[in-house]
């Protein structure tokens, strides 16, 4: 990029491109998953969690970052509706195939839960 000195008279500088719809949503899912839901219930070491369990873990993540909780709030939302967490009443639980992910504490990236909710078997 050229300093304000060596501008061309006339040339537009280019305009930062803002993320698509989709993939912010994807980004905020990305975020929920991997810096509260998920480590939530590897603390919880269960499969199911309660908004009173999740409450605490989603305010502490904002405070650090910085980022809203309308933000973390989007991403919760878009988790449910794509069937990485399902919902029973006060109870949310995820899908039952990263169960055995659970039960080994292993980390488990976004790309990965995808894979595996979305599988036919």
């Amino acid at each position: 990029m050229l300093s304000p000195q060596h501008e061309r008279p006339g040339e537009e500088q280019p305009i930062p491109r803002m993320k698509g719809k989709h993939a912010s949503s994807t980004e905020n899912r990305r975020m929920v998953w991997e810096n509260v839901l998920w480590p939530l219930v590897l603390e919880i070491n269960r499969p199911y969690f309660t908004l009173r369990e999740y409450h605490p873990k989603r305010d502490a993540f904002c405070k650090e970052s910085g980022i809203a909780p309308s933000k973390v709030a989007g991403g919760f939302v878009s988790l449910l509706i794509k069937n990485i967490i399902t919902r029973d009443r006060n109870t949310y639980s995820i899908h039952y195939r990263l169960i055995p992910y659970m039960r080994k504490k292993a980390p488990l990236e976004y790309g990965l839960v995808i894979r595996e909710v979305n599988t036919k078997r």
